[in-house]
C-alpha cells in the first residue's frame, strides 16, 4: 500500500536564494540546509518499501526526519531541530494520497528502542526493590500484635490477617506485579517493532538494525516484508544493514551516490564489500 506518494525536498538553487534573503546572522550551522542538495537528492517517489542507503554523514536520516516533520507523524522521542529546521521543512512538498496519512503512522528511532529497553529495566529494578520491602513488612505485620481501634484502621488489619494466612512467598505474589520478562537487548528491540507496527499504517524506521544480530536483522527484515505485502503497511528506511537492504521489492535511493541514484541492492557499495570479503575466504565454508 502506498500513502505517501511522493517528497521533494529544496534544490540548491532554491538554498541559494534563501541565504541571499535572510536577515538572521550570528548562526554556526544552517543544518539541514546544504546536506542533501550536495549529493543532488531533490525527489523521492515512493514505493510500499523505499529504502535511504549511504554512510554516516550522507543524509539519510536527515531525510527520514524532515519527512516525519512535514508530514507530523507521530514521534515519541524528541528530535534536537535547529535553527533553520522549520524553514527548511517549509521549502519541501509532500504528496500523500487521500487526505491525511492514516493516525498510528509514525517515526522509530534508535532513541525509541533504547528507552524502551531502559523501561523495562527501570520497572524491573523498581519491582524488585518493592519486593524486597514486602518481605520485611511480612515479618512486621504477621508477628504484630496489631488490634483494630476504628474502622480506619480496617485496611491495615486485613493485610495482617493476610499475612498470617500465607507464606512469606504467597505474601509477597500477591501484593506485588511480576517482573516484565527481560530478553537480550537485540531480542527486546526486534519485540519492540513488532509490538509497535500495526497493520494499515506508514512507518519511518531510522537504521532499525541497531542492536540486531544478524539473524534477528534477517527476523526483522521478513517481518517488514510480510508488513508491507499483506497488512497494508508502508515503510520508509534510513539503513546500511545488507539483509534490510534486500527486502523484496524495495525501492533504494543510494546517498553516497552524486547526484544520488536508485540502485539494486546488489549493485551498493557497502553490499559488494561483503560479497567480496566472503568470495575471498569461500574455500574455508
Amino acid at each position: 500500500m502506498v500513502y505517501l506518494e511522493g517528497f521533494t525536498f529544496p534544490r540548491d538553487d532554491m538554498e541559494f536564494g534563501f541565504f541571499m534573503n535572510i536577515q538572521r546572522t550570528c548562526y554556526d550551522s544552517f543544518y539541514p540546509f546544504k546536506v542533501l542538495s550536495k549529493h543532488g537528492f531533490e525527489r523521492v517517489d515512493f514505493e510500499p518499501v523505499t529504502i535511504f542507503y549511504g554512510g554516516n554523514g550522507s543524509g539519510k536520516s536527515t531525510a527520514l526526519n524532515v519527512i516525519a516533520e512535514k508530514t507530523g507523524i507521530n514521534r515519541d522521542s524528541i528530535y534536537n531541530k535547529s535553527n533553520f529546521f522549520a524553514d527548511y521543512v517549509d521549502m519541501c512538498n509532500v504528496k500523500i494520497s487521500g487526505d491525511s496519512l492514516p493516525e498510528n503512522s509514525s517515526i522509530i528511532t534508535s532513541d525509541d528502542v533504547f528507552d524502551y529497553l531502559l523501561n523495562i529495566r527501570n520497572l524491573n529494578e523498581g519491582i524488585d526493590q518493592k519486593r524486597e520491602e514486602l518481605f520485611d513488612e511480612y515479618l512486621d505485620l504477621k508477628y504484630s500484635q496489631y488490634q483494630i481501634r476504628s474502622i480506619a484502621d480496617y485496611e491495615h488489619l486485613k493485610k495482617v490477617n493476610n499475612s498470617r494466612r500465607k507464606t512469606q512467598s504467597r505474601f509477597v505474589r500477591s501484593e506485588l506485579m511480576d517482573n516484565v520478562r527481560e530478553y537480550s537487548n537485540g531480542e527486546s528491540a526486534f519485540r519492540y517493532f513488532t509490538e509497535k507496527i500495526r497493520e494499515n499504517s506508514v512507518y519511518l524506521l531510522d537504521e532499525p538494525e541497531n542492536s540486531l544480530s544478524p539473524k534477528l536483522q534477517v527476523e526483522l527484515m521478513k517481518f517488514l516484508e510480510d508488513s508491507a505485502r499483506f497488512t497494508g503497511c508502508q515503510f520508509v528506511i534510513s539503513t546500511h544493514s545488507p539483509f534490510l537492504l534486500s527486502i523484496q521489492g524495495a525501492k533504494i535511493y543510494d546517498l553516497d551516490e552524486n547526484p544520488v541514484d536508485v540502485k539494486r541492492w546488489t549493485e551498493l557499495e557497502n553490499v559488494r564489500i561483503y560479497y567480496d570479503f566472503f568470495k575471498e575466504f569461500e574455500d574455508e565454508f
